[in-house]
């Protein structure tokens, strides 16, 4: 197995372009967290982004950084710091999940938030991770140049790829420069515990608070069974988390108001700073399922609305524990006991008894095996699926960028 490591676009486009001549398949990886991610991929040849690295260019007063595809994400924050400025989409670090070494762990990269859309609570109020991506350069599976976007934040020349680009999986493209929103850091961070056993009122809650006029920026249930693995103020008890953000007279004054009308008559607890900081952190990172080492982890998105319904049935058809963030619109679910991993329990789960539930399971943490076996991502509709395929084979005809990281003949 040949390593290619470009230093520039030029020696990127000739690394796609000599394995392209060879009809030799490439796997794309820059800081490497997210090998595991996908299915398992077995190519002759690395493409190493690594290189491809370093702040290019940060207006702070435009809110737009633009950067080499590798660029750590620690670089990023330790420069946005001095201006109060953040990566608003909260890209969550899953290293400890998938059992990441931590000298790959530190090396996690721009490019692979992005390339995998991974967003973190923040995204019910920032939005996902493509919707910060203003606009790239890189190099096609034809090994031709192109770029789209640009860098200002309104920006309306030609197709809108980034969003393309963002949850490809380096099966498009492989990024050499990318340009993103950044966004003030707020303030004050606070966090509103409300103790709930019941976790169909607790999303009830989160519904209601998310779409009240309180400006919730995180909101995650916490079930009795895993609530303490981020804090024990209310013991082994179920969880309803709010968030509140912003100047510290607002954020004192939203919280009043959200603990006289949804705290009235229950236990409620405040985390400030630090400690709501580092709560968030862990409900991005998955943290409550991290020491269930031996189990088949599962991130599902439904419908708000459905989020506890679905991780209640879930445990009682398969060994499940289980949380909900984005207001109970992401269910995280670690299982064990089935032999595909509770693929075929939780895709049928989604659909409904009627067959017409709306949702996707993608399988984020298992052994290579069962991610051969089992569609790590939602299968699509045959439409959907032919649209996918004619996508690709624009972009990358001769499947030389990780092929088969998504679908079997992506």
């Amino acid at each position: 197995m040949s390593h290619l490591a470009p230093v520039d676009l030029v020696e990127l486009r000739d690394a796609v372009g000599e394995a392209l001549s060879a009809e030799e398949p490439l796997e794309v990886i820059a800081g490497g967290s997210k090998r595991n991610l996908g299915r398992p991929l077995q190519l002759p040849h690395t493409l190493d982004l690594s290189r491809l690295s370093g702040i290019r260019e940060y207006q702070s007063s435009e809110l737009v950084l633009t950067a080499g595809a590798a660029t750590p994400l620690e670089e990023i924050a330790a420069a946005l710091a001095p201006m109060q400025q953040m990566l608003a989409f909260e890209p969550p670090d899953w290293s400890a999940l998938l059992g990441v070494p931590e000298t790959v762990a530190k090396g996690r990269t721009l490019g692979g938030a992005l390339a995998c859309n991974l967003s973190g609570p923040r995204r019910i109020k920032a939005g996902a991770a493509r919707d910060h991506f203003l606009g790239f350069r890189g190099v096609s599976g034809r090994a031709e140049v192109f770029k789209s976007g640009g860098k200002v934040v309104k920006n309306v020349t030609g197709y809108d790829l980034s969003k393309l680009m963002a949850g490809s999986y380096g099966t498009l493209a492989a990024l050499e420069e990318l340009t993103v929103k950044v966004l003030p850091r707020p303030e004050t961070v606070t966090t509103v515990l409300l103790y709930s056993a019941d976790p169909a009122a607790a999303i009830l809650c989160l519904n209601r608070t998310v779409a009240s006029p309180y400006e919730i920026s995180g909101a995650a249930y916490l079930p009795a069974s895993v609530a303490a693995t981020l804090t024990s103020v209310f013991g082994a008890c179920g969880i309803a988390a709010l968030r509140l953000e912003g100047p510290a007279p607002s954020v004192l004054f939203r919280r009043e108001r959200l603990l006289e009308e949804f705290a009235a008559g229950s236990e409620s607890a405040v985390l400030d700073d630090g400690d709501s900081a580092a709560f968030w952190q862990g409900i991005g990172n998955v943290l409550p399922l991290v020491d269930l080492s031996d189990r088949i982890v599962w991130r599902v998105s439904v419908a708000p609305s459905r989020g506890a319904e679905l991780g209640e049935m879930l445990a009682r058809r398969l060994d499940t524990r289980w949380y909900l963030d984005w207001g109970g619109g992401l269910l995280w679910a670690a299982v064990a006991g089935a032999d595909d991993g509770g693929a075929a329990v939780i895709r049928a789960a989604i659909r409904g008894t009627n067959g017409r539930g709306t949702g996707h399971a993608t399988l984020i943490k298992g052994p290579p095996a069962l991610r051969q076996a089992v569609p790590v991502f939602e299968p699509q509709p045959a439409a959907l699926a032919a649209l996918a395929m004619r996508i690709k084979e624009g972009f990358d005809p001769h499947r030389i960028l990780n092929p088969g990281r998504i679908f079997e003949a992506s």
